[in-house]
């Protein structure tokens, strides 16, 4: 009896047992087949997020050089002859007013002038009103028969003389007046004082140039285009000029009717505004802004530079990056425009790319942002 129902436990036994050797051998297969994978999946380089280029509105803009110039200038110079400087009251840099006096010539000897033209003046004239005197009275005689007609001719042609005589007497005296007058010399308009020659003291000749003025403290940019580019300028439009660490808008005034014919450029006359950065014969960089226009653009960031190329990481398939040459164009804040090379439903590494190489597998931590530089300003610097 015994041994009938130890038959059965065995039997149970050994079925157990071998259920247990088959479950071990199952998930032994199974831990090693997800180790070996494991080991056999790539390893990710680097965490990155991903984005996409996007249309952006970029600024069109033309560069070029140029000088910085008053508007106009004015030449201040001496308008009488021999005179001694008495005082000189400007100096380089005021900024004087329309009819200011800048300067004063010793009049001590234009006065006595002045004095013996104005007694000139005086005898003609009683001279004058004598021969009108006598002409009258040979008017009245004249048909009497009490003069002769050559003595009442003779006193008319000294009525006339003696006119004459007053009026030279008195255009010499308008002259000397007018040269007491240029004894000082006045401002021609309101502007700033650029150049000073005048010299306290000093004697010197007509026309001898004493003060240079910038008019109505004007100034301008005056850009230097080639004639390839000259047709895009228009009169009214902006451009912004770099002085320093300072930009400044201007306005083109004018463009010029001809073109060099040695260097084929033409000068843009701009306005700028008065700027303690901007000085008149200073060398300046601006640009013109033509309008703007859609352009590809990704973050700076996603293009790397490399053996003189520029070139962005693509993700493709299972993560994998490969690296594809772009050609760049304007650039504006962090975003830079894609001119070739890209399509709008490209993935790229957003940033990170110079770690990575072609072929790397990534770890995405975002999906794709289609959005995330729409926020560029079309205020960048394009090319010509």
């Amino acid at each position: 009896m015994k041994n009938l129902l130890s038959q059965p436990t065995a039997r149970y036994g050994a079925v157990f047992l071998a259920l247990s050797a088959a479950l071990l051998t199952a998930y032994s297969m199974t831990t090693h087949a997800a180790e070996d994978a494991k080991m056999a999946a790539p390893k990710a380089a680097l965490t990155v997020s991903t984005l996409s280029p996007v249309a952006t509105q970029l600024a069109l803009k033309l560069g070029a050089n140029g000088n910085v110039a008053a508007w106009q200038e004015a030449s201040i110079g001496a308008e009488v002859n021999g005179l001694k400087l008495t005082e000189v009251r400007v100096n380089v840099g005021d900024v004087v007013r329309k009819g200011q006096v800048l300067a004063v010539f010793g009049s001590e000897s234009l006065q006595a002038d002045a004095a013996q033209a104005r007694a000139s003046v005086a005898e003609a004239q009683a001279n004058a009103q004598e021969a009108a005197a006598n002409a009258a009275r040979a008017r009245e005689l004249q048909n009497t028969g009490a003069m002769s007609a050559q003595q009442i001719a003779q006193l008319m042609t000294a009525e006339t003389t003696a006119k004459a005589r007053v009026e030279s007497a008195q255009a010499m005296l308008q002259s000397v007046q007018i040269r007491l007058k240029n004894t000082q010399l006045l401002a021609p308009d309101y502007g700033t004082i650029s150049a000073r020659n005048a010299t306290l003291g000093a004697v010197v000749g007509q026309g001898t140039e004493l003060f240079r003025m910038i008019r109505q403290n004007r100034l301008e940019w005056r850009a230097e285009v080639t004639s390839a580019e000259l047709a895009r300028i228009q009169k009214g439009q902006i451009a912004s000029i770099s002085a320093g660490s300072e930009v400044l808008k201007g306005k083109v005034r004018m463009v010029s009717p001809t073109v060099d014919a040695s260097t084929r450029a033409a000068i843009v006359y701009v306005d700028v505004p008065l700027h303690p950065a901007l000085k008149a014969g200073m060398y300046a960089r601006g640009e013109f802004e033509l309008g703007g226009n859609s352009a590809l653009t990704v973050p700076a960031a996603a293009v790397v530079q490399r053996d003189g190329f520029s070139f962005v990481m693509r993700v493709g398939a299972a993560n994998k990056v490969s690296a594809v040459k772009v050609s760049t164009g304007r650039r504006s804040a962090d975003a830079i425009e894609i001119t070739s090379g890209l399509k709008s439903s490209d993935v790229l590494v957003a940033s990170g790319a110079a770690f990575l190489v072609d072929g790397d597998t990534v770890k995405i931590v975002n999906p794709t942002e289609k959005t995330s530089n729409v926020a560029v300003q079309p205020s960048s610097t394009a090319t010509k």
